[in-house]
């Protein structure tokens, strides 16, 4: 896992052609699958803060309807309510800190694992044990790191954790609508 959070976080110390170095000279160059994964932390980072200030994402109740697919976030400070459609990348328990992936998970339909299907082709194009085994020892900054690359492989528009019971329920989510609470 180590190895999987060096790559994560961009602690590789080698570059694509191997010298460590980039062609001017400023850092390392990154290689797939770290120039991949790291453009997903990249703009998971910079989704969030959107959302933020758009519709105050970070102060918002939230809600999840996997049977219709949606997740609903309720602002009532800024008097909004926001939908879109929802993703399960996967489950983290808090009690033994483990990650259970969604597209192999018992309370997550097909349809709703497919971010995490993405996530699981990526994995073993690039031979990452990590990405393509069900169930792994985890930390919660491991799946924010599988979740911002599920919202980058699958297209998203950000990623969302919430809890259930001792778990949290790590999400993406697509196009939002935004309208005024009524």
């Amino acid at each position: 896992m180590a190895n999987f959070l060096k790559k994560l976080f961009g602690g590789n110390d080698k570059g694509a052609g191997g010298d460590g170095g980039d062609r001017n000279g400023d850092g390392p160059t990154l290689a797939e699958p770290d120039l991949t994964i790291a453009r997903a932390n990249n703009e998971m980072q910079m989704r969030t803060q959107t959302a933020i200030n758009m519709w105050g994402l970070d102060t918002a109740a939230w809600n999840a309807d996997l049977d219709a697919g949606t997740i609903t976030f309720t602002n009532d400070e800024k008097g909004l309510v926001v939908t879109a459609p929802v993703q399960v990348v996967g489950t983290y328990n808090t009690e033994d800190g483990t990650w259970l992936w969604g597209w192999d998970h018992p309370s997550v339909s097909e349809p709703l694992g497919e971010h995490a299907r993405r996530v699981r082709d990526f994995g073993e194009r690039y031979g990452l044990n990590a990405l393509t085994t069900r169930k792994i020892e985890a930390s919660k900054a491991d799946a924010w790191g599988f979740t911002a690359l599920a919202c980058h492989l699958g297209g998203g528009q950000g990623g969302y954790s919430g809890p259930d019971g001792p778990a949290l329920v790590f999400m993406t989510y697509g196009a939002v609508t935004i309208s005024k609470k009524g």
